[in-house]
């Protein structure tokens, strides 16, 4: 599977972007996918997920209520709508897919099992 993010680019504080993930190799329909991220200098960390079917979601304490992840399983596509950003948010996003098919939960233990296949896109936030 390959998992192709973009959309990213260099924003003002309180901007908005839209990132895309274009899911190939597989049908992504039976899988959860998420967005992870990696800001300079730390960890990757989780930042949202969905189920693979009824749209359930699931964030991360830092995004929820200004990030929405959506999907469109016709088009295997993903999506992650990112409002009000802050210079914090700075940070290489991927798109990621769970290992398994059709598991989710809203629970840090499911996010573990997000895998990100393919590069990340660049969104960086200035102040």
């Amino acid at each position: 599977v390959q998992l192709q993010a973009s959309g990213g680019g260099l924003v003002q504080a309180g901007d908005s972007l839209r990132l895309s993930c274009e899911v190939s190799g597989r049908s992504s329909s039976d899988y959860a996918m998420g967005w992870l991220r990696q800001p300079p200098g730390k960890e990757r960390e989780f930042v949202a997920g969905i189920s693979w079917s009824h749209g359930r979601t699931y964030y991360t304490n830092a995004v929820k209520g200004r990030f929405t992840i959506s999907r469109d399983n016709a088009k295997n596509t993903v999506y992650l709508q990112m409002n009000s950003l802050k210079p914090e948010d700075t940070a290489v996003y991927y798109c990621a897919a769970d290992d398994r098919p059709r598991r989710f939960s809203q629970s840090i233990t499911w996010s573990n099992h997000l895998r990100a296949w393919g590069q990340g896109t660049q969104v960086t936030v200035s102040s």
